[in-house]
């Protein structure tokens, strides 16, 4: 039969064109920004080796300049939330960016330790401020019903940027670490200028009814929000999970007696997976109950590490990076798009800020739990605990999301974002 082969290949493009299509176009060039930013990422991913072998710092140090690295993230996130809501998503983007690209510049002529040091915190803090913005921007343009859709796309571009930059930045760094540092700054500012020409202000105005009222949403509100700061919680026991497939799994797997190749094709699997299935997944689930979604991947995560465990094989631990992945391409859209379901429209920088400080937190945070545990207690230990925080957090989504509000209705859109609806293609 020679129609025989062509009609997966019909069914997939059509599937794909569903997928892509009905979404603004200020989404694909906020889409295409974060797909430039993530292809030049080479600072997070090289950062250790580029402070060990090119400047022969000790891995103590490395260490310390990585979680200044992350306290940046951290300091960053509610003060870049605030700035979303009060400058706007645009001049929060152009700000975040252009300072990015000016501090990845600086830290690669940087020698001394404490200033090397100085700059990652920098990089930390003006890296992580785009987050908030490009999350509020995106749930400004993009209509409720197809937010899931959006953020998972946004997150597949995010991972397939970072797996082509990983294997570029490796060939990069033989021929010179400053040139990494040059690049990323380029492309980051490449997105910059994106962001200046292509994607008009996107915060929505304040009607005479809201201005009479004064319903100014401050950061108090976010605190005050029960709900809310319960998801937020939640959000950082499922990253304190999640965050161990790169610092957790790596040191297990050197104890055990695997080399750094052995992990570097077991966590290959995470990248090719959320590749090639977070699009098809996310056609499964972006009309299904967002609530059994995050009890199903929280347990996913939990076991999916906790199974590691019992792994004696690459094999075996690829199975293991297998589970927790699915988990992770099921909860990154449903997470996302929860967490703007829940927070008011004028308040949306300020409530994704703090959503971002949960993950940052958590990347501060899981290095030295992990640490701990495995030098006090085994490996085994770290992957039980993953299995009961994993627990914990399905069992605080269920409770957390009983009598979850509707989705708010479909706002008329802002002038300057008043235009043709296109698809990808």
């Amino acid at each position: 039969m020679t129609g025989g082969p062509v009609m997966p290949l019909v069914i997939m493009r059509r599937a794909l064109r569903e997928t892509v299509s009905g979404l603004p176009r200020e989404f694909w060039w906020l889409w295409t920004s974060t797909l430039v930013n993530r292809l030049g990422a080479f600072v997070a991913t090289f950062m250790a080796l580029y402070l060990t072998l090119d400047r022969g710092y000790s891995a103590a140090y490395a260490g310390l300049v990585a979680s200044l690295h992350g306290l940046g993230g951290v300091v960053s996130s509610v003060g870049a939330g605030v700035m979303t809501d009060r400058l706007g998503r645009r001049p929060t983007l152009l700000v975040a960016q252009a300072s990015t690209a000016l501090s990845v510049a600086l830290l690669g002529f940087m020698h001394h330790p404490a200033a090397i040091a100085a700059v990652a915190f920098l990089v930390g803090l003006t890296s992580n401020a785009s987050r908030p913005a490009v999350q509020a921007m995106m749930a400004d343009i993009v209509r409720p019903e197809d937010r899931v859709r959006a953020f998972s796309l946004n997150y597949w571009a995010i991972n397939l940027g970072f797996a082509v930059s990983s294997m570029g930045a490796g060939f990069i760094a033989e021929f010179s670490y400053l040139a990494g540092f040059l690049i990323e700054a380029a492309m980051t500012a490449v997105c910059a200028v994106v962001v200046f020409l292509k994607l008009p202000e996107s915060r929505p105005e304040r009607t005479p009814s809201e201005e009479k009222a004064d319903t100014e949403v401050g950061l108090g509100t976010v605190l005050r929000d029960g709900r809310y700061m319960g998801v937020v919680g939640l959000s950082f026991l499922v990253a304190l999970v999640f965050q161990q497939g790169s610092v957790g799994l790596p040191v297990a797997m050197g104890e055990a007696g695997f080399t750094p190749a052995d992990y570097g094709m077991a966590i290959a699997v995470n990248g090719v997976l959320i590749v090639a299935l977070q699009i098809p997944v996310t056609r499964f689930i972006q009309h299904r109950d967002p609530r059994r979604l995050l009890v199903i991947s929280s347990l996913l995560a939990g076991y999916g590490f906790g199974l590691t465990a019992f792994a004696g094989s690459i094999g075996v631990f690829a199975l293991t990076v297998c589970v927790w992945t699915l988990a992770e391409i099921v909860n990154a859209p449903t997470q996302t798009s929860l967490v703007v379901r829940l927070s008011p429209v004028h308040g949306r920088g300020r409530y994704q800020g703090m959503y971002t400080l949960s993950w940052a937190a958590a990347s501060l945070i899981a290095p030295l739990m992990s640490g701990l545990v495995i030098d006090h207690y085994g490996a085994e230990w770290l992957w039980g605990l993953c299995a009961v925080v994993g627990t914990v957090a399905g069992v605080g989504y269920a409770a957390v999301m009983r009598r979850l509000p509707a989705e708010e209705p479909v706002l008329a859109e802002p002038p300057s974002l008043a235009k043709p609806e296109v698809s990808a293609a």
